[in-house]
């Protein structure tokens, strides 16, 4: 957080942006792999792997705070910003190119989704973090920090010019759930339509919202089913059968058994190394927090433990109430319930978790998510240069799909 984003240019329009969680991820891994240095290894990449899927909740929990904070907001946008959601389905267009590249499984995860923090942390609880969906997840998540943003540039550039589909569409496709690159394919935009730059920037804004927050249930119930479907469907048609893949390696059946995706029971043993952990966890993002945005140490400090009693009640209904419903269900109604206007607990929980800033509880997250990678280090190699590929056209799918649709719907409604 201390180092900040860097932005290098590489045009007048198209820029490379270094975020901290990238560097968080980087030096989390660095720590693992770097021999000399003696204090990370197995060991902790173990802690850091079972700690991840508490730290998927704390995110989950304050997304889901910000989505009850602006219900009447979601509730009175256009259609067009609602519809453009399901241009998140075009990553599935990678799909078919993925198993023709020679993946199998891993298709899964690459394909679902625009492979963001919101996305990894549901690839990473529903399968387990040794599991081939999670390394493709993981693999479409490293080059698209690296690449999407500068990528994303030049598409929208190119297809601004290109297809004719309104400057609105445009702005609501480049709220696909990320930041960065949000703002990447707003900048040609404005660029070329600068009289339209305030409205331009309006729908890009509430769309980036609705994908970040929305987004993640459109990848649990609708594209992760497709996926799989798809898998069952094209995989012994496309799937290459004569050559080893990373699924003949590595036994998919034993991701079942995955101690740290499993619902084990509950216990007060478990219940306070949860808090341990959390506790931890909310001093680094309140460190993090106030070196990155100064923001009072002792709200912060609080808004985490309001989310981390959100994420431990969610983790305990998991294991509580049958019917093996994700945890993250849980913390997400619970969240959204707790912090509607009008609610008793709104204002309090919206005073403490406002300053909270998500980049800052990703880049901590971010930083286990290095660990762990190091301790697969190996098997992460495995995945290659053709993830590339595969990531293209994950970030061209839900762009152009968003776009499509969101000119359709203006058409259709008369917005346009």
């Amino acid at each position: 957080m201390a180092i900040g984003v860097r932005e290098f240019k590489i045009t007048e329009d198209i820029s490379v942006l270094l975020l901290p969680l990238i560097y968080a991820l980087v030096l989390g891994l660095g720590l693992y792999l770097a021999k000399p240095i003696k204090f990370v290894g197995p060991k902790q990449a173990k802690v850091a792997e079972g700690a991840m899927v508490l730290f998927i909740g704390v995110i989950i929990a304050k997304m889901a705070i910000s989505n009850g904070q602006a219900i009447a907001s979601i509730f009175h946008v256009g259609p067009a910003l609602i519809l453009q959601l399901f241009g998140d389905l075009g990553t599935l267009l990678a799909f078919p190119v993925a198993l023709l590249l020679g993946f199998r499984r891993e298709a899964i995860g690459m394909a679902s989704s625009i492979c963001r923090e919101p996305n990894l942390g549901i690839i990473i609880d529903r399968y387990g973090f040794h599991s081939p969906e999670t390394r493709g997840v993981l693999a479409i998540f490293v080059i698209g920090s690296i690449i999407g943003t500068p990528y994303i540039s030049f598409l929208a550039s190119i297809a601004i010019s290109a297809l004719p589909i309104h400057p609105y569409a445009f702005a609501i496709a480049s709220g696909i759930g990320s930041a960065s690159m949000n703002a990447a394919a707003l900048v040609p935009l404005t660029h070329m339509y600068p009289a339209m730059a305030t409205k331009l920037e309006a729908f890009a804004g509430c769309s980036n919202i609705l994908s970040f927050c929305f987004g993640i249930y459109m990848c649990m119930f609708i594209s992760i089913p497709l996926a799989e479907r798809l898998y069952k469907w094209l995989s012994p048609i496309l799937g290459k059968g004569d050559e080893q893949t990373i699924d003949e390696e590595y036994e998919i059946e034993g991701v079942k058994d995955d101690k740290y995706a499993a619902s084990e029971e509950m216990s007060w043993g478990k219940l306070k190394r949860w808090a341990t952990f959390l506790i931890i966890f909310s001093f680094i993002v309140t460190v993090g927090n106030f070196i990155g945005y100064h923001t009072p140490l002792d709200e912060v400090f609080i808004g985490m433990l309001i989310i981390s009693c959100i994420t431990i009640i969610g983790m305990a209904l998991e294991r509580i109430i049958p019917g093996n419903i994700p945890s993250i269900i849980y913390i997400s109604l619970i969240g959204i319930i707790l912090s509607i206007p009008g609610v008793p607990t709104a204002d309090i929980i919206v005073r403490f978790v406002s300053d909270i800033e998500l980049t800052t509880v990703c880049t901590a997250f971010l930083a286990y998510v290095g660990i762990a990678i190091g301790n697969d280090w190996q098997e992460f190699l495995k995945i290659g240069w053709k993830a590339i590929i595969v990531a293209i056209i994950v970030i061209t799918g839900t762009y152009l799909c968003s776009a499509i649709i969101g000119h359709l719907t203006l058409v259709g409604t008369g917005m346009v």
